[in-house]
């Protein structure tokens, strides 16, 4: 099949929405031949960099950028929304160019990983599908109570955003015109449900390359007697890192430790934080590392807390549980669709106070029951194996470009034979 995959965010060997758009259109190359549209500023020596060293004749990238704005999308957060949006439609001319010459069977929208935001392509006469889209999650009020007013302003400021935004006509329409939708959390699907999309199905943006995925592998479960449990990401208020910490301080650990990888605005009062909770000389604060560097730590690190209020994704509690080690979470987001029982604790987000609690117990069990620990590992592993690897994803979805264009040859084929009837019945 001739596939076109829209791929604002596309870059090797980055997370987030460039791993997300390099690794689908990768994948899926393997059983199609696809065609990707992209931006020649950020990405292009890499991705070309990448395919001498690794050729794949079926996958063909298509740059192209803003003429008259180029790079101006750098500027500010709201000039990329800006420069985002008006590419997209940048991208449907060039698309519809490409589809006279080409002729494809079926158009993907990729990254941006956005639900809120409208995708042209949608109005392209093929079957058009639509994410993993995601941006629908909002951190239950409850836990607003320990935000500082800035925070909060931000919290409203996003909400009002993602209201304005998926009233947007054309948003709608992409909802609409989609013959799947699929988005990362439950709370996106209602979201886009609510927009008009018919068939919408819940599936995570994360995945990991299968090279990835047999090098933390290798990590071993530590038989020495030190826990550490480790939290990793941008140090900001949604990230949920201060109910790490109070957990931590609850479960009245002595001997174990608590790292935090990252840096961000919120660093010194989660320092403030474990100090006033008596706990300052369990926890280290690593600041950002190398990727590379910040997953050999967390091979020596007991379990991952990663207790995220609104997280789409959650590409690290993948990394962790590849790597062997349980994850803490609580039952939001994209860690909610990625972590089970099996695999660690998902508590409820009710109340921080109930959070807290949940998660500090927890840790308690996993301080004090290194078989649970195994068994928890281990199941993490086969999981990602099972449903997180990317060749995994891509064959899925191979199939599922087959089944759709499937059933719209034969949608076609009664088109047909209905104005053919009825043709022959007016004569």
């Amino acid at each position: 099949m001739k596939i076109l995959m829209s791929a604002y965010s596309c870059e090797p060997g980055k997370g987030s929405e460039p791993g997300v758009g390099w690794n689908f259109v990768r994948a899926v190359a393997k059983y199609h031949e696809v065609w990707v549209l992209t931006r020649p500023d950020e990405g292009r020596e890499v991705i070309e960099a990448e395919l001498a060293r690794n050729p794949i004749p079926n996958l063909h990238f298509i740059y192209f950028t803003l003429p008259i704005w180029g790079g101006g999308w750098k500027w500010k957060f709201g000039a990329m929304q800006l420069h985002y949006y008006l590419w997209q439609i940048q991208a449907y001319f060039v698309a519809r160019r490409l589809h006279r010459q080409i002729g494809f069977d079926l158009a993907h929208h990729v990254t941006f990983v956005k639900y809120s935001r409208p995708s042209f392509l949608c109005l392209l006469p093929i079957p058009f599908i639509w994410g993993p889209v995601g941006g629908g999650e909002f951190a239950p009020r409850a836990f607003w109570q320990d935000f500082s007013l800035s925070n909060k302003i931000h919290e409203t400021v996003r909400m009002l955003a993602c209201w304005v935004f998926e009233s947007d006509p054309f948003a709608r329409l992409t909802a609409q015109r989609s013959v799947l939708a699929k988005a990362t959390t439950e709370d996106t699907a209602a979201r886009v449900r609510k927009m008009g999309a018919r068939n919408v199905q819940v599936y995570s943006e994360s995945g990991l390359p299968r090279e990835e995925i047999a090098r933390l592998a290798q990590c071993s479960m530590s038989s020495d007697s030190q826990v550490r449990f480790a939290s990793v990401g941008r140090l900001l208020h949604w990230k949920g890192f201060h109910l790490g910490l109070r957990a931590f301080a609850q479960a009245k650990l002595p001997d174990a430790e608590y790292w935090v990888f990252g840096d961000g605005p919120e660093k010194k009062r989660l320092q403030c934080l474990a100090d006033k909770l008596g706990i300052a000389q369990q926890v280290k604060f690593w600041n950002k590392l190398p990727r590379e560097e910040t997953l050999r730590k967390l091979g020596e690190c007991t379990a991952l807390v990663h207790p995220s209020l609104h997280d789409s994704g959650g590409w690290v509690c993948l990394e962790a549980m590849a790597a062997g080690r349980p994850v803490l979470c609580l039952d939001l987001g994209g860690p909610a669709v990625q972590v089970t029982e099996q695999t660690g604790f998902k508590v409820p987000a009710h109340t921080p106070e109930q959070a807290v609690r949940d998660l500090s117990k927890g840790m308690v069990s996993l301080a004090k029951d290194s078989d649970l620990r195994v068994r928890m590992g281990e199941a993490g592993r086969r999981r990602v194996s099972e449903m997180f690897d990317w060749e995994v994803k891509a064959s899925h979805l191979a199939q599922l470009y087959e089944e759709i264009y499937n059933q719209q040859q034969v949608f076609k084929l009664k088109e047909f034979d209905t104005a053919a009837l009825s043709s022959s019945k007016s004569k």
